[in-house]
């Protein structure tokens, strides 16, 4: 009988071996670690995410937890998996308050925000497009902004004051396509707030020239001559070369894309005697 068992055994191992089916251990938070770093270095970033989401399932509070979470956000950017990586950013923040990288979690929050929103403050180039949300930028801007108020002396602090630089510009440039269209449209007097907010919010930006022509060209169009004059005196004393002065005096510009024959397509406004 014990003859038997013996042999029975033997077959098992024999058919386990044969079958080439043997028992793997499982991998040590280490190796999958290691495994997602090469995939990183290796520029997989596909790879990196999966092998990074396989060793937070397995060892969530392990030693390497919280550098995986950073290296998470990184492999999630460069994958184009922008709204996961900012979730991870913004979880990694809200977890890890006081970890000495947590700035690098706040920058590449503000980063992906930024991408995210990038799309929609370049394309203003036809009607529907001006008025597209640019909400994505400003946030953008608010993210930079609050990573530079925390950490002023972040190493990351000088690219997110030229990217924020460069998305005032642009959301500049939002409002000066959105008073277009409101001019197309006759909406005079959201053209010349338009303008206004412009000259006010965006100091500093090429466009406040283009600001203070709306108001101009708002106002004289509402028949609020006074308003006109006085924004035209501040867009002749500073940008005396914009386009729209001919002369010393102000041209309306051709608003009209329906009619060109219009009359408002050629006058001008004699605004300063």
């Amino acid at each position: 009988m014990r003859i038997l068992i013996i042999l029975l055994a033997l077959s098992i191992l024999a058919a386990c071996s044969s079958d080439g089916k043997r028992p793997r251990a499982e991998e040590t938070e280490q190796q999958i670690f290691e495994k997602a770093s090469q995939a990183i270095d290796d520029q997989n970033y596909f790879l990196a995410v999966e092998t990074l989401q396989k060793l937070e399932s397995r060892y969530p509070f392990g030693k390497y937890s919280e550098q995986a979470q950073l290296e998470m956000i990184f492999a999630q950017f460069q994958a184009q998996e922008l709204e996961g990586a900012r979730a991870t950013a913004e979880r990694f923040i809200r977890l890890h308050t006081d970890h000495k990288n947590v700035d690098y979690a706040y920058y590449m929050k503000a980063l992906t925000t930024y991408e995210l929103g990038l799309s929609l403050v370049e394309r203003y180039f036809a009607d529907e497009q001006a008025m597209r949300d640019a909400t994505p930028a400003r946030e953008a801007f608010q993210d930079f902004s609050e990573l530079i108020g925390r950490f002023p002396n972040s190493q990351y602090a000088s690219d997110a004051r030229q990217r924020m630089i460069y998305l005032r510009d642009r959301l500049a440039l939002h409002d000066v396509h959105v008073a277009n269209y409101y001019l197309k449209r006759h909406a005079f007097l959201a053209a010349a707030n338009r303008g206004k907010n412009i000259v006010e919010s965006y100091q500093g930006t090429s466009h406040v020239a283009s600001g203070l022509a709306l108001m101009v060209e708002g106002y004289t169009l509402l028949g609020q001559q006074e308003l006109a004059d006085t924004s035209f005196k501040v867009l002749q004393a500073n940008f005396p070369d914009h386009p729209q002065i001919k002369d010393g005096k102000f041209v309306i510009s051709n608003w009209s894309q329906k009619d060109r024959r219009s009359l408002w397509n050629v006058i001008t406004f004699g605004l300063i005697d």
